[in-house]
C-alpha cells in the first residue's frame, strides 16, 4: 500500500470517528413497539419486521429502536390496526385484508381474488398511482403505510376431503381470511377468519374441514398435512398477498426527516427479500410435504369458474355502493388490464414454454 492510500484511508477513518457521535447526537433517542399479526414459528412474515426493527437501529446507531412483539404478545393477530390506529403502539406490522369487515376498500392493499400477481401489485402500488391512493383511505384510520413483504402466488389450502366441484364447497366450514372468504361464501363455503397461531387447534379438533394460510413453506411449519392431506391450488384469492407497517399517522409526522427516510428504506429491503425467500423456501418444502402424504389437486375447473365470476359480480356490486372502494378499484382495475396484455405478449409465453420444455425433459 502506497504513502497516499495509507493517508487517505487514514483520513476517511478520523473523518468517521468524528462524524458518527456527531450525527448521533443530533439526533433524538426514540423507542417504539411493532406488534405482528403473526406469530415467531413463521420465520419470514414475523422475520420481516424483525428485519426492519434491525435495519432501523442499525443505520441510526441505535438512536431509533423498535421492539417486536409476536401475535398475543401485546394484542391478537388480528387487532393489530386497532392498536396503531389509536395509538396504543406506534407502528404494526399486519395484513390490511384482516380489516376488510371494517371496510372492503382494504383488500387492495393486500391482494384481491383473481387479481394481481408480484409484479403487476408492485407495479401499480409504485408506478401505477395505487400507494398514493391505499395511503389516502388509511388517513381515515390514522395511519401512514409502508409495503414490507410479500408471499407471491399462494396454495389453495388443506382440506380433509376432495374437493370435485362446487357442489363439495357447501357448508364447508373455511378458514380464509380477506375478501376471498366473502368470495367463497358466495359459493356455500362457511368462511372463518383466524390469525395463524390459532388455525392448527382448530383444524385438528374438527372445527375447521379445510384451511388456508400461505405457501408450502409456513403451512408446513404450521403442521396442517398431519390433520388434512388433500393440498389445493392455486390459491387464486391471493395471487399475491403483501403484508404492510402501520404507523400511527402522529408518530409517522413525529419522526426526523432522517428516521422516516431510514424507515422507509428498511420496508423496502423487507418487501423485496421477504418474496424472494419464499420463491427459495417454497419450492424445497413442497417436495417436503409431498414426502410427508400430501396429496397434491388442482381446483376443479367448475370451482375456478365459478370463483372468479363471482369475484367480479362483487366487486362491481360493492363499486356501486361504495365511493372509496370505487376510487381505488377503478385505477386496480384499468391498471390490471394494460398489465395482462403486457404480460400475455411477453412473460406468460416465456414461462409456458420453458415450463413445458424442462417438464419433457423430466
Amino acid at each position: 500500500m502506497d504513502r497516499r492510500t495509507m493517508l487517505k484511508g487514514a483520513g476517511l477513518a478520523a473523518a468517521a470517528g468524528v462524524a458518527s457521535p456527531a450525527i448521533a447526537q443530533s439526533q433524538p433517542e426514540i423507542r417504539w413497539r411493532m406488534p405482528s399479526s403473526y406469530p415467531k414459528s413463521l420465520d419470514t412474515l414475523y422475520g420481516a419486521g424483525v428485519q426492519i426493527a434491525k435495519r432501523v437501529a442499525e443505520a441510526t446507531d441505535n438512536k431509533f429502536q423498535i421492539q417486536v412483539f409476536a401475535a398475543g404478545e401485546i394484542v391478537s393477530g388480528l387487532q393489530v390496526m386497532d392498536a396503531v390506529q389509536n395509538g396504543t403502539v406506534e407502528c404494526g406490522y399486519t395484513l390490511s385484508s384482516y380489516y376488510i369487515g371494517k371496510d372492503p376498500t382494504f383488500m387492495f392493499e393486500t391482494s384481491v381474488p383473481w387479481g394481481m400477481n408480484v409484479r403487476h401489485h408492485n407495479a401499480w402500488m409504485n408506478f401505477g398511482g395505487g400507494l398514493d391512493l391505499v395511503r389516502e383511505f388509511l388517513k381515515d384510520y390514522n395511519i401512514q403505510t409502508f409495503q414490507a413483504g410479500q408471499t407471491g402466488a399462494q396454495m389453495g389450502g388443506w382440506f380433509r376431503k376432495e374437493i370435485n366441484s362446487v357442489e363439495d364447497l357447501k357448508g364447508l366450514k373455511f378458514r380464509i381470511a380477506g375478501m376471498g372468504g366473502q368470495i367463497m361464501a358466495k359459493l356455500g363455503v362457511v368462511p372463518q377468519v383466524l390469525a395463524g397461531g390459532d388455525i392448527y387447534p382448530a383444524l385438528e379438533r374438527g372445527t375447521l374441514d379445510a384451511v388456508e394460510f400461505s405457501g408450502p413453506y409456513d403451512d408446513e411449519k404450521l403442521g396442517f398435512v398431519k390433520v388434512a392431506k388433500y393440498y389445493y391450488y392455486p390459491g387464486f384469492w391471493e395471487g399475491s398477498a403483501q403484508p404492510s407497517l402501520y404507523i400511527n399517522l402522529d408518530k409517522w409526522n413525529s419522526l426526523p426527516p432522517a428516521y422516516q427516510a431510514i424507515l422507509e428504506a428498511a420496508c423496502a429491503e423487507a418487501n423485496a427479500q421477504c418474496v424472494m425467500k419464499y420463491d427459495a423456501q417454497n419450492a424445497e418444502a413442497i417436495r417436503r410435504l409431498v414426502a410427508q402424504g400430501a396429496l397434491l389437486r388442482a381446483f376443479p375447473k367448475d370451482v375456478m369458474e365459478a370463483s372468479y365470476k363471482t369475484a367480479y359480480a362483487h366487486y362491481n356490486e360493492i363499486a356501486a355502493s361504495n365511493p372509496k372502494f370505487k376510487k381505488i378499484y377503478d385505477s386496480w382495475n384499468a391498471f390490471r388490464e394494460k398489465e395482462n396484455t403486457w404480460f400475455r405478449i411477453a412473460e406468460l409465453p416465456f414461462d409456458i414454454f420453458t415450463t413445458t420444455q424442462n417438464q419433457q425433459k423430466n
